[in-house]
């Protein structure tokens, strides 16, 4: 009897899958109620720092509905969010390295000497470990508008765009967060 009803929940999960790739966006909230804590303690599990486990388990579940029409429902529903998780943990690790590393990258490069003594170049790794700390210090919106704008290379244009912003905001963002940037970095006084 419970070898019958688990076999009609891992059916009835299944189905929800393949209405998802039908379109169907209820069964996608239904499915995110059955196995959110799951995803999210895996998430966890797998070294995504708390403060990103919301945005990775939101990306998750959009993910599902790309990924439906793929699905294999000779695998349980469990397993498969799992691999789809795993995969946006990979990313997101990928991506935050990527972004350490333009990070370290732009901070060498402030204001390297041709002929690097040692004491300078212990002085340009401080300013890059200040920098990719004072980085972390900015308000997630002046973050994204440097970002975007300074180590991404995006027109304001495309930056304003991809963040929904008007193009004075972006401006005003980015000259906020250049600013922090300077002082804290650099020791500069406001």
């Amino acid at each position: 009897m419970v070898a019958e009803q688990a076999s009609a929940q891992v059916s009835d999960h299944a189905a929800l899958v393949e209405r998802i790739a039908r379109g169907d966006l209820q069964s996608l909230g239904t499915l995110f109620d059955l196995y959110e804590r799951d995803v999210r303690r895996t998430l966890g599990k797998l070294g995504v720092t708390a403060a990103d486990v919301d945005d990775l388990l939101q990306a998750t579940f959009l993910q599902v509905i790309r990924a439906a029409p793929s699905f294999d429902a000779r695998f349980s529903v469990r397993s498969w969010l799992y691999g789809i998780g795993a995969m946006m943990a990979r990313r997101h690790r990928r991506t935050t390295t990527r972004l350490a590393e333009r990070m370290a990258s732009w901070a060498a490069s402030l204001a390297r000497p041709e002929s690097e003594t040692p004491g300078d170049a212990f002085d340009s790794e401080e300013t890059g470990r200040r920098m990719e700390a004072a980085l972390q210090r900015l308000s997630p919106k002046r973050r994204e508008a440097f970002v975007l704008v300074t180590l991404e290379g995006a027109s304001g244009e495309e930056a304003a765009a991809a963040l929904g912003i008007p193009l004075n905001t972006l401006w005003t963002r980015l000259h906020h967060a250049r600013k922090d940037l300077r002082r804290w970095v650099l020791g500069e006084t406001p």
